[in-house]
């Protein structure tokens, strides 16, 4: 188990390298929320999430020239990248072939000599070890190390100093070594703190272990949130967790599409999937307690392709658009007619389609497939209705 001494130690150590990322807090997020909500914006870290802090201090700690390899999906992997670079000497990086272009080459930029290899995280690591056996190279573990845990854990430390007022503090968790390190910093200096650790519903690794009383190795995930996706977390990183933290917490795939929209909206933050999860756990209100609340939001290295597929999906979610079928009289102008009621609504078409066949159809029908943007999901019974009162027969699809 680390110590507060180390905990003291990495922030020492991980100090010219880290760069202040102050708790704020979001009136907009703690009206949603219906409690106080503080951020740890640690997507505006140096790599872009957290990963630099346990990286550093592991190969800080490093006799000098003594080379390094690591396995990660993106974070890890350009935590450790830096760090290499920083203290004079060569990294080699294993990272699944899908993984994110932006975080491969970022990674490559920081220095490290990248391989793709294997499908998902887990069978980077098992190349990456293969690799140090063969080489000499110190493998890095992403969370199965105490100056690792200890590195992510000044976090804690930094919650502790900079929101005294905060009751609950909400970490994503992946492999776990960010919730195992802050919840012992927080343990160890701010006891009177409850921890809840949140992971993807597709990727419940700590969930599975806490319940075996063991890590165990998922069969199957699923999750957009590459960051916290793992099969196994490690016996060390359980233990702090069993230790320190309260509970751990699912949220699904939409819960962590709203937080993205909400964050990007409320709080002009944009994090990644992984980075928006504590935030999602906290806005379903499963989070215990009425207090102040801070969720930390762990990472940012997003995908621009993906972000954008995030946004449409979570503004499809929030009632945002509307897609509807209607079907008008096969004449001139019909068309015109339609689009002329949408404009008397205050609706901005987003695309229509026009059919003019149909076994549903009569032969004088033809129908309309029409999307518009809405304010909100209460806003869709009213267009339904209104074009109705026009006497145009329309459905929501979807």
């Amino acid at each position: 188990m680390i110590t507060l001494a180390d905990l003291e130690a990495a922030r020492r150590r991980t100090a010219p390298i880290v760069v202040p990322t102050p708790v704020r807090s979001s009136p907009a997020l703690s009206r949603l929320a219906g409690r106080p909500v503080l951020l740890k914006p640690e997507h505006l870290q140096r790599t872009g999430s957290f990963k630099i802090r346990g990286a550093y201090n592991r190969v800080a700690r490093l006799a000098a020239g003594i080379p390094v390899v690591a396995a990660s999906a993106g974070n890890h992997a350009q935590g450790v990248a830096l760090a290499a670079t920083e203290t004079g000497r060569h990294s080699t990086i294993f990272m699944p072939v899908g993984a994110s272009l932006p975080k491969v080459e970022a990674t490559a930029a920081y220095g490290a000599d990248v391989r793709l290899q294997g499908q998902v995280v887990d069978d980077c690591i098992v190349a990456a070890k293969a690799f140090a056996a063969s080489t000499g190279a110190v493998y890095i573990a992403p969370f199965d190390d105490p100056d690792v845990i200890a590195g992510q854990g000044t976090v804690g430390l930094e919650i502790a100093g900079e929101a005294p007022e905060a009751s609950v503090v909400v970490v994503p968790a992946g492999g776990g070594g960010l919730l195992a390190g802050t919840a012992t910093a927080l343990a160890l200096t701010r006891p009177d703190v409850t921890v809840v650790g949140v992971e993807a519903a597709g990727a419940p690794t700590i969930t599975s272990a806490l319940a075996a009383g063991h890590p165990v190795s998922l069969v199957r995930m699923a999750t957009m949130a590459d960051g916290i996706a793992v099969r196994s977390t490690t016996p060390l990183a359980l233990e702090h967790i069993t230790a320190h933290v309260e509970r751990v917490l699912t949220v699904d795939e939409e819960e962590i599409c709203q937080a993205m929209l909400v964050l990007v909206e409320r709080a002009k933050a944009v994090v990644e999937p992984s980075g928006a999860a504590a935030l999602a756990a906290v806005l379903t209100g499963r989070v215990p307690g009425n207090g102040p609340v801070l969720a930390v939001l762990s990472g940012g290295n997003v995908d621009p392709l993906l972000l954008t597929r995030m946004v449409e999906h979570g503004l499809a979610a929030a009632g945002r658009y509307l897609a509807l079928r209607v079907v008008v009289r096969d004449r001139p102008g019909a068309l015109a007619v339609l689009t002329g009621e949408l404009a008397g609504l205050g609706l901005n078409v987003l695309s229509v389609e026009h059919h003019r066949w149909g076994r549903w159809l009569d032969p004088d029908e033809v129908e309309v497939l029409v999307t518009v943007e809405t304010r909100n999901q209460a806003q869709h019974k009213e267009v339904v209705d209104a074009l109705a009162a026009a006497g145009f027969s329309a459905e929501i699809l979807g």
